[in-house]
């Protein structure tokens, strides 16, 4: 039995560091949580896109996740990029037999813009994957794109987290509203609740894996056995920080600082 609290990532491969498993390992790292990952897909990208991406075998995944759990069960886990229908099914099955909290961060289009999951899978993980998870964290686009819903304000915001809770079974959503004008604002909606958290926007075009960051210290929150709420919080503060803070590595959307969060910032 483990002594330390254990996070798993499923996920894409980022060769540059900024987001996916590497960008979700060095999160895990820096909140004091053991990671451990099983790879998805292989990408060709870097800062200013995605140059190619291949997809690891459904059966492989499989044997990747079989591998980790008969060898030691992590206390949570996230997905990330899970492209295709068949290494959902994967996922889905492993997540039943095992019931770890789960957070998927339902990535759809890279910070380039470039897409990052088949059209096909997008019911699949509506239907099955969403009722299944802790908690879901898409940002404005992917909400947008899972719930066919436009999204302009704070009322659609409001309405979309109603169809996560209502129409698709989520027992939480974290909506992220960075891409909407204004401060960057972020919501979590759970049955009997509902958390704002408001920071004001900083200008900067490195956010490259925000997303995968921002899930990523919610699912090593959760190892630790914090609450929702208290995950939501702190991954707030975090992304804040490491958006501050962003190294400025590459020609394009930089990766952010994974390792710029104090502590004592929660209570500033």
């Amino acid at each position: 039995m483990s002594r330390i609290p254990i996070a798993l990532t499923v996920a894409g491969t980022d060769p540059t560091g900024g987001a996916g498993v590497l960008a979700d390992s060095k999160t895990f790292h820096s909140r004091g949580v053991y990671g451990m990952a099983a790879v998805t897909s292989l990408t060709a990208q870097n800062t200013t896109g995605v140059q190619d991406v291949f997809n690891v075998p459904a059966d492989f995944l499989e044997k990747q996740l079989e591998s980790i759990m008969s060898d030691e069960v992590p206390h949570a886990m996230k997905s990330g990029m899970v492209a295709t229908v068949d290494m959902m099914v994967v996922l889905a099955n492993m997540v039943a037999d095992f019931k770890i909290p789960f957070v998927i961060d339902p990535v759809m289009i890279a910070t380039s813009g470039d897409a990052l999951m088949e059209e096909e899978t997008i019911e699949f993980l509506r239907s099955t994957l969403v009722p299944k998870s802790m908690t879901v964290t898409p940002n404005i686009h992917e909400a947008e794109k899972i719930t066919g819903h436009r999204i302009r304000g704070e009322a659609d915001i409001r309405k979309v987290g109603r169809i996560f809770l209502e129409e698709l079974g989520a027992h939480s959503v974290t909506i992220k509203g960075g891409h909407l004008q204004g401060d960057a604002v972020d919501y979590l909606f759970t049955r009997d609740d509902t958390v704002i958290l408001s920071e004001p926007r900083i200008e900067t075009q490195h956010t490259h894996g925000t997303g995968c960051t921002f899930s990523a210290v919610m699912t090593a929150e959760i190892a630790k056995g914090k609450t929702l709420e208290e995950s939501f919080r702190l991954a707030k503060k975090y992304i804040t920080s490491a958006i501050r803070n962003s190294p400025g590595i590459g020609k394009g959307n930089g990766p952010v600082n994974h390792f710029s969060f104090r502590e004592e910032e929660l209570h500033e």
